[in-house]
């Protein structure tokens, strides 16, 4: 009988042997042909962010489909291996691709779970997670579940333990947008891998099932739980002590989303990188290529400059009147999500507020979870928009002719509207100032004179209302601001600063049948011969189209050519007046040219790129550096000295004389307001017909830069508002904080410059100390007293065109 039954039981596993061993041929036949090639895997390279940087290393944005840091596992923290192999795939070193014992025990739970609606429960192991990611679908089925138990065999076989945990803990999403652990660690706790603590790794550990059910926010205590449950299995498998368990458990969440402390803040200086990168590299290279870009920002300069931009166009919008409120509560309304709505559209310290109550001084308000006013002296500027025909409506008595209970207005710290805060008047402790969303828009880019490295560009009043970027996107007639060059020509030409050029009526003949072309003076005046020095200070039209006859019109389109200004300015005389279209970055970098000697430069943005093995792939400063290459290592040798490869497209003395007279401007001219700066700045205005597009462009020795402002559909800024009033104080304050610190030196003059005291107004020789004196610069040869008038009357060999704008 015992052996009947012994026999038995030898005959039932033989058969059962059998069967198995058909199953599994059955199985790999079916399911193991056609499967991806996991071979592939072995190259595997995954797509790595992007990361564009300020000139000091600061994070300016990251660009990928997936954002991922691929980190190698002997780089990670124990602990953080550890956690994962404790939550998801304890037997990882043990098995052969399945747990078996694993696969069983999900077996018998999804047996008794039959029919019951549960999903059912997985035994993946660390390996299979990684056929599936990399190789399969998500389809829940057995059918890839049987693919996946192959695919996992057979790359146990081919890759290492620590291949398949590093292809693992580098791809898995752990939700926030977070593909693998580095870039979960940056997104949920602001850290690196090595700074997480023992609580933030188990949270980590936590997320592979569903990070949506372990949202830290929305699911709290459900993340919690799961949280310790980890740490509770990390502790069964030794991984830590009951006391790191309990100490563990104790801490809350924590999570803080990723700040970036070495960010800076440059949303159209990026932008424009971004596009450079694309045309450069290709959009996979960008977003998958873990490209790092090193670019030529200054942050400080860029927040400098963004600061002047914005109010300066607030100021300029509160001088057209008062719009009215951004809208009114409504009965039903939730006041506090109203307000967080609209304040999170808005640029940064610029507020949503509710108005409680009004009376004629004061207005009470609700902003930021608290209460506060806004004076009168702080919202007397609301008058009504000015009328059609630019005249001013009288200017309100009192708070309750511009608010009333119930307007959502925006609001700001009295120390963010400058313009209001008129001098001898504090601000109560809780007051805020009316403030209004501009309609007039602007760009401001700032350069370095000598490289054309572009320091900082902001390309409007607010990115997230607008990505056109003014700076570079835009085109406008540059009014005055181009007549700098029809001078230098003239210059170059051999002509000085005190030539004189007649300023009265000029007409010019255009051909039958088409009226005269008539320029003239922004003031409607003359003033007879005047020295070039004069019709660059004063902006005089009329100066400036008779020297244009006289140089000609093919040599000014020269100019604008090689200073990067124009590609193709039509030789027409109203081109000297500024009527051709340029960018402000193209305008800006020309001023750098003058400044820096007549040395011609480009503006570029990108210093070097490097891929993801740190490989530089593109520099822009291509010269070559042998004694920067120590075998020995740095020991105190003299600095290397690189060759200048810039060409020379002026005379540096014609360029010399033309920053002094530009000098000139700012200490008398359109741009004096300047002056009371104290710094060494030189510079000129710009403004169209009818005062649709406002410049002004200027630079110290060391620091140009260049401001635009205008409608993105020209209108006119204003009555009276030009490139005086509209530009010059965004320079201005730019300028002033900019060069705070900076020291105070003289522009550079180049060698063989004579230079001799003359009258402002006529350019003869006088003493130094006569109060109508000014230092004017002369070459070699030059000197005082050119009786030279120049005076084209009658030409008609000038190209004019009907149209051309009067222009100052």
């Amino acid at each position: 009988m015992i052996w009947r039954l012994f026999w038995t039981c030898i005959g039932l596993g033989f058969v059962g042997l059998l069967a198995g061993t058909a199953l599994t041929i059955w199985v790999f036949w079916n399911f193991g042909r056609d499967l991806p090639d996991y071979a592939q895997l072995a190259e595997y390279e995954p797509d790595v962010v992007t990361r564009i940087h300020a000139g000091n290393g600061a994070l300016l944005a990251e660009y990928a489909t997936q954002k991922r840091l691929f980190v190698p596992t002997d780089a990670m923290p124990p602990k953080l291996i550890a956690a994962f192999l404790s939550a998801e795939d304890k037997a990882f070193y043990s098995h052969f691709g399945i747990d078996p014992i694993a696969l069983m025990r999900a077996l018998a739970t999804n047996i008794a779970n039959y029919n019951t609606g549960r999903r059912p429960i997985g035994a993946s192991t660390i390996t299979q997670q990684v056929a599936k990611n990399f190789l399969l679908t998500n389809e829940v089925s057995y059918e890839r579940k049987i693919k996946e138990a192959i695919l996992s065999i057979r790359m146990e076989r081919a890759f290492t333990k620590s291949q398949l945990l590093a292809l693992y803990l580098n791809d898995i999403y752990l939700g926030y947008g977070s593909y693998g652990v580095a870039a979960a660690a940056l997104n949920y706790f602001d850290k690196s891998l090595d700074k997480l603590e023992l609580h933030e790794i188990a949270y980590l550990a936590a997320l592979p099932k569903a990070p949506s059910n372990y949202h830290p926010v929305r699911k709290e205590k459900a993340a919690i739980i799961r949280r310790n449950w980890v740490l509770g299995q990390m502790f069964e498998n030794g991984y830590i002590t009951e006391d790191e368990k309990t100490a563990a458990r104790q801490k809350p969440l924590d999570v803080r989303p990723q700040t970036g402390s070495d960010l800076a803040d440059a949303p159209y200086f990026t932008e424009e990188v971004r596009r450079q990168l694309v045309d450069s590299f290709g959009t996979d290279a960008l977003y998958g290529g873990g490209l790092s870009v090193r670019t030529t920002l200054d942050p400080h300069l860029q927040s400098l400059a963004d600061l002047a931009l914005k109010e300066g166009l607030e100021a300029l919008d509160r001088r057209q009147g008062w719009r009215g409120p951004l809208t009114k509560i409504a009965a039903g309304d939730d006041i506090l999500e109203t307000l967080d709505s609209l304040t999170e559209t808005l640029p940064d310290k610029r507020f949503a507020a509710v108005v409680l109550e009004v009376s004629d001084r004061t207005a009470d308000i609700y902003v930021n979870g608290q209460r506060g006013i806004i004076p009168f002296e702080l919202a007397k500027w609301a008058y009504p928009p000015r009328r059609k025909d630019g005249v001013r409506p009288p200017k309100i008595k009192v708070l309750t002719e511009a608010l009333a209970a119930g307007d959502i207005v925006i609001v700001q710290a009295p120390e963010d509207a400058p313009d209001l805060l008129e001098e001898g008047y504090v601000p109560p402790e809780n007051a805020y100032a009316l403030g209004q969303r501009p309609l007039v828009e602007g760009a401001i880019v700032v350069l370095d004179p000598h490289t054309g490295r572009l320091l900082a560009m902001s390309g409007g009043y607010h990115h997230a209302d607008s990505e056109f970027n003014r700076a570079v996107q835009a085109r406008r007639q540059p009014g005055s601001a181009f007549k700098p060059f029809v001078y230098l020509a003239a210059l170059d030409a051999g002509y000085t600063p005190t030539t004189r050029i007649l300023d009265a009526p000029l007409a010019v003949d255009q051909g039958p049948g088409k009226p005269k072309w008539k320029p003239a003076n922004y003031t409607r005046k003359f003033y007879g011969p005047s020295i070039m020095r004069v019709g660059i200070e004063k902006s005089r039209n009329l100066m400036t189209a008779r020297l244009a006859m006289a140089i000609g019109m093919p040599a000014i389109q020269s100019y604008g050519r090689k200073f990067g200004i124009y590609e193709d300015l039509p030789p027409l005389l109203s081109m000297s007046l500024g009527a051709g279209e340029t960018s402000l970055l193209q305008l800006t970098s020309a001023y750098g040219q003058l400044v820096n000697g007549g040395k011609q430069i480009r503006p570029y943005l990108i210093d070097r790129v490097q891929d993801r093995f740190g490989q530089t792939i593109r520099k822009h400063d291509a010269r070559a550096c042998k004694s920067c290459e120590v075998a020995d290592g740095w020991q105190g040798q003299a600095v290397p000295i690189l060759a200048d490869e810039r060409a020379q497209i002026t005379e540096p003395a014609s360029a010399y004389q033309m920053v002094s007279m530009l000098e000139g401007v700012v200490k008398r001219g359109t741009g004096r307001r300047i002056a009371k700066t104290g710094l060494v700045l030189a510079g000129k205005t710009g403004t169209t017909n009818d005062n649709t597009n406002a410049w002004f462009i200027g630079f110290s020795p060391d620091l140009v830069a260049g401001v635009y402002v205008g409608y993105d559909l020209p209108r006119a800024l204003g009555k009276r508002e030009t490139g005086t009033s509209a530009a010059v104080p965004i320079f201005q304050q730019f300028m002033a904080a900019a060069l705070e610190d900076a020291p105070k030196i003289a522009f550079r003059r180049p060698g063989g410059i004579n230079l001799i005291p003359v009258h402002s107004e006529t350019g003869e020789r006088v003493r130094a100390s006569d109060p109508n004196a000014v230092i004017e610069a002369f070459k070699p040869g030059q000197k005082p007293g050119d009786a030279v008038v120049i005076d084209v009357p009658g030409r008609r060999d000038v190209t004019a065109t009907v149209d051309a704008p009067a222009l100052y």
